[in-house]
């Protein structure tokens, strides 16, 4: 694959040394993904790793009723597949596209080849799955003490950190199944944060723009993993 490192979108990618990034490059595979396309299932094995150009990943947990929360979101900061990472090559949650887009993939079998060959380049995957660690654990956190506002005004900001441009395109209803929450609440919500102008929301869309003031919305809230992010890995998630 004709691929320049310079050239690719994914924050990860870019980090790597020009050595470590030529162990993956002849294994990328550039692909596009659609709204809920399934990237890893439960207990199933992974097969491969994606390295997230444009678009959104989730990683979902599952009640026992059969109600799915977000707990993780992967966007051009980092890729899919950490548990291959960690020596495991099955996955224990779902990971599915909320929002469109495109990425690099790389095979499991060659992924774990590479890191074999590399310290370095296992080094660095490993201490993005330690930012992943802070990230779930600061929505923990915020799903157990934040209100709806709160709790939106971050994920917006979270989101919006991992793409490119400031049109999110996402319903009211996936929204609220990421965030836990009952779609009204949602819905109402985010018309609270458009009456004070921090957000325009359309049918499918919104739009950021006011990030200064959905910064003061997320109460503290928002920033832990993104600065574990910047303190591990010496590169910056937020815009």
């Amino acid at each position: 694959m004709n691929l320049v490192q310079s050239s690719v979108q994914n924050k990860l990618l870019r980090l790597l040394s020009p050595a470590d990034f030529q162990l993956l490059v002849a294994d990328l595979e550039y692909v596009t993904f659609s709204l809920r396309d399934p990237i890893e299932s439960p207990g199933e094995p992974i097969d491969a790793a994606l390295f997230i150009e444009d678009g959104i990943a989730s990683i979902v947990a599952k009640s026992p009723s059969g109600g799915d929360i977000e707990i993780g979101l992967v966007g051009l900061d980092g890729m899919t597949g950490t548990s291959l990472v960690l020596g495991n090559t099955s996955a224990p949650l779902s990971v599915y596209i909320q929002l469109p887009g495109a990425g690099h993939r790389i095979a499991a079998g060659k992924l774990l080849s590479a890191m074999e060959q590399s310290r370095t380049l296992q080094r660095v995957l490993l201490l993005y799955v330690q930012t992943m660690v802070v990230q779930t654990a600061t929505t923990a956190l915020v799903n157990g003490q934040a209100d709806a506002r709160t709790r939106l005004a971050r994920w917006l900001l979270m989101v919006h950190d991992r793409t490119s441009g400031h049109d999110l395109y996402l319903t009211h209803e996936f929204m609220a199944v990421m965030l836990g929450m009952r779609r009204p609440w949602v819905t109402e919500t985010l018309h609270a944060l458009e009456g004070e102008g921090y957000t325009r929301a359309t049918r499918g869309k919104v739009t950021i723009v006011d990030r200064a003031g959905l910064l003061a919305e997320a109460n503290g809230f928002y920033g832990e993993a993104e600065r574990e992010y910047q303190n591990l890995l010496g590169a910056s998630i937020s815009r």
